[in-house]
């Protein structure tokens, strides 16, 4: 097959592009500029995400994968929540824009979502069917959503894939999570009774290209381990994979101080599972919290 992705040089993009190539498809990147940290048989093509996606002058595609956007792990403030909004829910917009004005146009759209869609919902299982929340990161998710699957109108199979905090190596939510439990001041957030759902990078990556090749997957589905876990569950599980001691709860006033509003979505519950995917015969290689960090910290 021959993909298109975006944010192809992020955490989840290189790796990406690296798995679709040792299964022999040939990949396509847009981007600012051309990464020297990609294998070269990926080709480039300049894209300023502000403006309409240059897909004409890309060979013949099969399939998308669209990964782009604004980090959202930094400090808040109105600016940045403006460019975390626009550079995905605009930046979706140009992608299937430029998909709908191609002669021959690929047979899918695997779009990047997360799975801060369902808000703070305490105990309640999650799965694609629940309702969105109401918050700044549910209303980025509808939004983000609702623009990729406009492709539908012009005759795309779309799976907007919600991603839940991804445990990999050298990035993402882990990377975070390392230095205070190495100096020995990890510890669990607030009480640790809220829900984290989570999934190591390989099964993600495993999933968006599952995603892209199976006909069966048709509409969102949520990027999340099987096995969720409670944040004092986890912090345990980390701590003891780690040998160091988890002895202080970190109090939300003291995150506050340190991110700002994004502080307030770490103690948010959401207790996710992957029904779309499991129902369309996607396997998970690391289910489980215990293995997937022994594979990432030994």
């Amino acid at each position: 097959m021959n993909f298109l992705v975006t944010g192809a040089t992020g955490f989840i993009g290189r790796r990406l592009v690296a798995s679709l190539l040792s299964r022999g498809h040939s990949v396509n990147y847009l981007g600012r500029k051309r990464s020297k940290e990609l294998d070269s048989r990926a080709a480039f093509f300049c894209w300023n995400p502000d403006e309409q996606a240059p897909l004409d002058s890309v060979p013949r595609l099969d399939a998308v994968i669209h990964l782009a956007g604004e980090p959202i792990a930094q400090r808040w403030n109105n600016q940045i929540k403006q460019r975390i909004y626009s550079s995905r829910v605009d930046g979706t917009r140009a992608i299937v824009g430029g998909i709908e004005r191609l002669r021959y146009r690929p047979a899918v759209l695997v779009s990047a979502s997360a799975i801060g869609y369902y808000g703070d919902r305490g105990e309640e299982v999650l799965t694609e069917d629940s309702r969105p929340g109401t918050d700044f990161l549910a209303r980025l998710c509808v939004d983000w959503e609702r623009e990729a699957l406009r492709a539908r109108e012009f005759g795309l199979r779309v799976a907007p894939v919600r991603i839940a905090a991804v445990l990999g190596r050298n990035g993402g939510a882990l990377q975070k999570m390392l230095t205070p439990f190495k100096f020995g001041v990890g510890g669990r957030l607030g009480s640790g009774r809220q829900w984290m759902s989570w999934i190591h990078l390989d099964d993600l990556v495993a999933l968006l290209v599952f995603a892209a090749e199976s006909p069966a997957l048709s509409g969102p589905v949520n990027g999340s381990s099987p096995a969720p876990v409670t944040n004092a569950e986890f912090t345990a599980v980390l701590s003891n994979a780690l040998h160091r001691p988890a002895v202080f709860p970190v109090p939300r006033l003291a995150l506050r101080l340190a991110l700002g509003e994004l502080a307030d979505y770490l103690f948010v519950s959401e207790r996710v599972a992957p029904k779309a995917a499991q129902d369309a015969g996607f396997s998970f290689r690391y289910p489980e919290l215990v293995g997937a960090l022994k594979n990432l910290l030994e």
